[in-house]
C-alpha cells in the first residue's frame, strides 16, 4: 500500500480504480460512468510509439480514422519528450519523408516557448480578432446544449461525448468544435479553452489556448471555419447520414456564404 502522502497505485483492475476515484472525488463528473480507454505510464507510451506508422501521418492525419500518433497525452505529462519522439522516428524512418509530423512537434515546442515568455498572457488576445464582431457579442458562458452534447448536430454532440468520456479528441475534431463554439455560437474562446482543459488528458495550456486563438483569429490572420462538405470528407460522412438536423445543418453552405453569415465584412455589410 502506498504511503498516505502518495497516490495509490496498487489497483487490481480498472473497476478498483473507478471505485477509488469515486471515493476520492465524489463530485467529479463522469467518474462513476466511465474511465478513458487511454492507458497511462511508460509501458503504454512506448507501445504507442512503437506502433506509430509515421509514414502514413502526412497523407491521412486530417481524417478522423487517419494515422495520427496518439502520443500527445504522454508528451503532455512528460512520459515522452519531443526529442525522444523525434529521435525514435528518425531512427526508424527516413526523416525527410516525415516533414509534417516533425513540423507538428516543432509547433508544440514553439507553443511551449511562447508560454514560457507570456505566462498567463496566453489567456489574453494576442491580436485583435479579424471577424469584425464586437467582443461584447461573445458569451462568457458555454451553452448547456453544447456542454451536455444535446445540440441535435450529430457531429458536435459526438465530439463533445468523446471529449468528456475519453478525454481525447482528434485534432480536426477539436478545430471543428472550437469553430462551432466561437463562430456559430458566439462564445469567447477563453470559455472554450477552459472547457477543453477540464477534460483533455493531453490538455496542455500552451497548445490548447493558442490553438483556440488561432481558430478565433486572435493569433492568426483570419478566423478558422469549415463547411459541411469539409466535415463530411474527413469523417467519411459518418455523422451526416443520420443527423437529426441534416436538413437544417448550419454548416451546409459554401465558404463564401458562411463567411458572409458569420462575419462582418470590412465594408460594414454582413
Amino acid at each position: 500500500m502506498a504511503a498516505s502522502n502518495e497516490l495509490r497505485r496498487d489497483f487490481i483492475h480498472r473497476d478498483d480504480l473507478r471505485q477509488h476515484l469515486m471515493e476520492q472525488f465524489p463530485d467529479a463528473a463522469g467518474v462513476d460512468s466511465c474511465l478513458s480507454p487511454i492507458r497511462g505510464g511508460s509501458s503504454a507510451a512506448e507501445s504507442r510509439l512503437n506502433q506509430f506508422h509515421a509514414l502514413q501521418y502526412e497523407g491521412s492525419r486530417n481524417f478522423l480514422d487517419g494515422g495520427v500518433s496518439g502520443l500527445s497525452p504522454y508528451i503532455r505529462h512528460g512520459v515522452l519528450t519531443l526529442a525522444e519522439v523525434r529521435e525514435f522516428i528518425a531512427g526508424k524512418f527516413v526523416l525527410n519523408r516525415l516533414f509534417k509530423f516533425v513540423q507538428e512537434l516543432a509547433w508544440r515546442d514553439y507553443w511551449q516557448r511562447l508560454y514560457f515568455q507570456l505566462g498567463d498572457g496566453i489567456w489574453q488576445d494576442r491580436e485583435e480578432n479579424k471577424t469584425g464582431i464586437e467582443a461584447a457579442c461573445y458569451s462568457a458562458a458555454m451553452p448547456d446544449d453544447i456542454v451536455h452534447g444535446q445540440t441535435g448536430l450529430a457531429c458536435m454532440d459526438a465530439f463533445t461525448n468523446d471529449l468528456t468520456a475519453n478525454g481525447y479528441l482528434h485534432n480536426h475534431a477539436r478545430m471543428w468544435l472550437a469553430a462551432y463554439v466561437v463562430h456559430w455560437r458566439r462564445v469567447r474562446w477563453q470559455v472554450g479553452a477552459r472547457w477543453f482543459l477540464q477534460h483533455l488528458l493531453d490538455g496542455d495550456p500552451a497548445s490548447n489556448n493558442l490553438s483556440w486563438q488561432w481558430v478565433a483569429s486572435t493569433f492568426s490572420s483570419k478566423p478558422y471555419f469549415f463547411n459541411r462538405e469539409n466535415l463530411e470528407r474527413y469523417t467519411n460522412g459518418k455523422y451526416c447520414r443520420d443527423c437529426p438536423r441534416r436538413n437544417s445543418c448550419p454548416f451546409n453552405a459554401s465558404y463564401e456564404t458562411l463567411e458572409a453569415e458569420l462575419f462582418h465584412r470590412t465594408d460594414g455589410q454582413q
